[in-house]
């Protein structure tokens, strides 16, 4: 799983969650410290209302937590999600010699390599890597 902070960039760089079935976050707000939770069609479902995306609790005894708003949820995405967000973009996962994982990626003519100690880790590097070239791009001004 991504760490927290590396999430919290990803989020911030412009990936947004639309939750599903199986995706795993905590709650950002320091209460549920060290806390996961596994959006399931049984006990956590999202709902949509007009103002947003409500995380509901269904059938939780241990703590009185109805629901949660999405801007308080912070995506933990799994590596196979991670890697579908490269798209086109993906060339490879390996491991060096000292076992780490690395993701190689290709965008135009320009190629990219991000270690990790995980395969997650560097899956989401290279997102990070994704997300802050399409935000420059859409910034810069043209030619």
């Amino acid at each position: 799983m991504i760490s927290t902070a590396l999430a919290r960039e990803l989020r911030e760089n412009g990936l947004r969650w639309h939750p599903v079935s199986g995706d795993v976050f905590v709650i950002d707000t320091g209460e549920f410290d060290g806390e996961s939770f596994t959006v399931s069609d049984m006990t956590i479902e999202a709902h949509e209302f007009d103002t947003g995306t409500i995380l509901g609790f269904n059938g939780t005894t241990e703590w009185a937590l109805d629901s949660v708003a999405l801007d308080n949820a912070l995506w933990l995405p799994r590596e196979d999600q991670l890697r579908e967000l490269l798209r086109g973009t993906f060339v490879s996962l390996s491991r060096t010699d000292a076992g780490a994982y690395v993701v190689e990626t290709a965008r135009a003519s320009a190629r990219s390599r991000h270690e990790a100690p995980d395969a997650e880790t560097a899956y989401a590097r290279a997102v990070l890597e994704l997300l802050s070239q399409a935000t420059a791009e859409a910034i810069s001004p043209s030619s």
